[in-house]
C-alpha cells in the first residue's frame, strides 16, 4: 500500500477514507517532532500538512518518493513549490474551501471594531454603565470596505459586505482594469493608494512574496483615514505590525483584526502587548468545523486520485 504522512491535525472522517486505500501516518503533532518526521517522510508516497511544516531544504530533500504533498488551506508560503515541481511533485492547495471561514471573519470583526462596544462585559457586569462612553460606535453600513487583493476570497468578501450595505473596492496588480470581473461584482477597481486613503475598513488577501512584502508600511499606515480599521487574515510580513500598533495607540486608527504575524507565534515584548481596539487570533480565520471538513475532504480526495492514477 502507498503511504501517506498527515503532519497537521485533519478531520478524521477525511482521515478515514484514505485509510480505506493507503497506509496512512497520521498525528497532529508530528510537525513538532523533527526526527520522527524525517524518519516518517523518507518512504511516503504523499505528505500532507497546513502552514506549520516547512516544505523546503532538509525536509524536503528526505521526501525520496512523494509525489504530492497536499495543503490544508490556499496560503503556499510554507512550501518551496518550484523546488517540489522540479522533483515531479504536485502541490495541492485546497482552493476556495476556506473562503467562507475568512470572508465572514472579516466581515464580523469589522462590525465589531466599527461599533466598539463588545468590550464592555466586565465593567457593566461590575456594576458601572459606560453608555454615553460606548455611544459614538459606527454601522457598517454606508462604510467603504477595501480589498486588497481580490481573489476569491475576496470576491466572497466584497459580496457579503455588498450584503451589509457597504461600498467595496478593491485592488489586483493581477487583475486588468477593464476585466469583466469588476462589472460582475460591482465592486470597483482602485489603485492601491487611492484605496488607502479612501477606505474605513482595508482587509488584505494577497500571498506574501518579494512583492508583497510590507505593502502595508508605515507609510501607507499614515495615509489611512481617521479611525479607519485594518484586517490581516493573508500572511505576516504583508502589514507593518508595529506601525499599526503604534497607530492603534495614538488614536489615528480605530480598530484592528490580525490573524496572522510574524513571527508567528508572537515573541514577548511584541508592539501588539497592551494594545486596546485589536483583535489578535492565532490563524484561525479560515478554521471553523465545517470549513475544516471542507478543507480535509478536497485535500483527501485529491491525493487519493493522483495516487491512483
Amino acid at each position: 500500500m502507498k503511504k501517506i504522512v498527515i503532519t497537521e491535525f485533519m478531520d478524521e472522517s477525511a482521515v478515514a477514507s484514505l485509510r480505506a486505500s493507503f497506509n496512512v501516518v497520521y498525528d497532529p503533532k508530528l510537525v513538532d517532532d523533527a526526527a520522527r518526521l524525517m524518519g516518517e517522510v523518507a518512504d511516503a508516497d504523499a505528505v500532507i500538512v497546513r502552514n506549520r511544516t516547512q516544505v523546503r531544504g532538509e525536509l524536503l530533500a528526505a521526501c525520496a518518493k512523494a509525489t504530492v504533498i497536499g495543503r490544508l488551506g490556499v496560503g503556499l508560503d510554507n512550501i518551496d513549490v518550484p523546488a517540489c515541481e522540479a522533483r515531479g511533485m504536485k502541490v495541492i492547495p485546497a482552493t476556495g474551501a476556506n473562503a467562507l471561514a475568512v470572508a465572514e471573519y472579516v466581515i464580523g470583526t469589522a462590525m465589531v471594531l466599527l461599533r466598539g462596544v463588545y468590550l464592555s462585559t466586565d465593567l457593566v457586569a461590575s456594576g458601572q454603565w459606560p453608555r454615553a462612553a460606548l455611544s459614538n460606535g459606527r454601522e457598517i453600513s454606508g462604510t467603504c470596505l477595501g480589498l486588497i487583493g481580490f481573489g476569491g476570497i475576496g470576491r466572497l468578501t466584497a459580496r457579503l459586505a455588498q450584503g451589509l450595505g457597504m461600498t467595496v473596492i478593491a485592488h489586483d496588480p493581477m487583475l486588468a482594469s477593464d476585466s469583466p470581473v469588476w462589472s460582475e461584482t460591482g465592486v470597483r477597481c482602485a489603485a492601491l493608494d487611492q484605496l488607502i486613503a479612501s477606505a474605513d475598513v482595508i482587509s488584505l488577501h494577497v500571498p506574501l512574496t518579494p512583492g508583497t512584502a510590507n505593502m502595508l508600511s508605515a507609510e501607507r499606515i499614515g495615509q489611512m483615514k481617521p479611525g479607519a480599521v485594518v484586517i490581516n487574515t493573508s500572511r505576516g510580513g504583508i502589514a507593518d505590525e508595529a506601525a499599526v500598533a503604534a497607530a492603534l495607540r495614538e488614536g489615528r486608527l480605530g480598530g484592528a483584526a490580525f490573524d496572522v504575524f510574524e513571527p508567528e507565534p508572537l515573541a514577548a515584548g511584541n508592539p501588539w502587548e497592551g494594545c486596546k481596539n485589536a483583535i489578535l487570533t492565532p490563524h484561525v480565520a479560515g478554521v471553523t468545523a465545517e470549513s475544516n471538513v471542507r478543507v480535509s475532504t478536497l485535500i483527501a480526495a485529491e491525493v487519493a486520485r493522483i495516487l491512483k492514477a
